[in-house]
């Protein structure tokens, strides 16, 4: 399958790696910089303790013409509107298939103004880290669970199914309740490890960070009225353990004087309190907090 990955961040380059083995694939990038460095280099995987060098085809974000039939989207979703006026603006989106792959749900409502055959979005429990621009590490193996947004997007959810042993998919039925879980991850997991200065492990292996996890995790959950929080719970602490050595990315973003996604994450959950006219003091709490962290602020 021609598969089109936009975004040069850790989740782009990864995806690129691993997906060129069995696809081919075009990798779109924002800076002139990024696109010569993979295309005289390739992509530097690091997965295992060995380095893998993929080489894929590289375009800049502007030259998308949509001529693959899956476009992956892996930008934060801060850049998904833009990003869309490019998209619709070509004629061939309205033939073309997309995987988005954003943290949170906000961007759920971005989605119906894109001109598009099929629309699919995915969660991705893979850890990677981007250590320059063309080099990311695996630090985490994991799977990628895609979803039908709109559309007829089963064909090209199915190509991606097929067995991959080095880096899998799975294909869900219900969307919303494979982003709700997720969402409720990264509200946890991120706002905290970013205020605290702490890697993923430390938020369950230390007893006081543990205790803020399950307050936090009660409050989110009320508010989102989980159907099964004691499931949640447990993939929440699951995740923790699996990635207890990374980085989130949050903290990252911090450390690097960049924008969260603090209002894509966070700030749909405090979107959900106030339709519901519902409490959630530590939501709005840890948001402030992070909010003031970033850069400007």
């Amino acid at each position: 399958m021609k598969i089109g990955i936009i975004g040069g961040g850790a989740i782009g380059l990864l995806f690129a790696a691993y997906l060129q083995k069995g696809h081919d694939v075009t990798l779109y990038v924002r800076s002139a910089e990024q696109k010569k460095l993979i295309s005289s280099y390739g992509i530097s995987l690091l997965a295992e303790g060995r380095e893998h060098i993929s080489y894929v085809q590289v375009l800049l974000t502007d030259e998308w013409k949509g001529g693959e039939e899956l476009s992956i989207v892996a930008v934060k979703q801060y850049d998904i509107h833009p990003l869309i006026s490019i998209i619709n603006d070509n004629q061939a989106a309205t033939s073309s298939s997309f995987l988005f792959l954003q943290n949170g749900m906000g961007h759920l409502s971005l989605l119906h103004e894109l001109r598009a055959r099929a629309i699919l979005v995915g969660t991705v429990e893979h850890g990677a880290l981007k250590k320059d621009a063309r080099t990311v590490q695996h630090t985490g193996a994991g799977r990628t669970n895609i979803a039908v947004f709109s559309g007829e997007g089963t064909e090209a959810a199915e190509c991606l199914e097929e067995p991959s042993g080095d880096f899998p998919f799975s294909v869900r039925k219900d969307y919303k309740e494979m982003l709700l879980q997720k969402l409720v991850i990264n509200a946890v997991v991120n706002p905290l490890t970013g205020i605290l200065q702490v890697k993923n492990g430390e938020l369950i292996e230390n007893p006081f960070y543990y205790i803020v996890v399950q307050k936090y995790f009660a409050e989110i959950a009320a508010v989102l009225e989980l159907s099964d929080p004691e499931e949640t719970f447990d993939a929440l602490v699951s995740v923790c353990r699996k990635t207890s050595s990374n980085t989130s990315s949050m903290l990252k973003d911090l450390q690097n004087q960049r924008q969260t996604e603090a209002d894509a994450i966070l700030g749909y959950i405090l979107g959900e309190a106030d339709k519901k006219n519902k409490q959630a003091p530590l939501v709005h709490a840890f948001y402030s907090c992070i909010k003031g962290k970033e850069p400007g602020n």
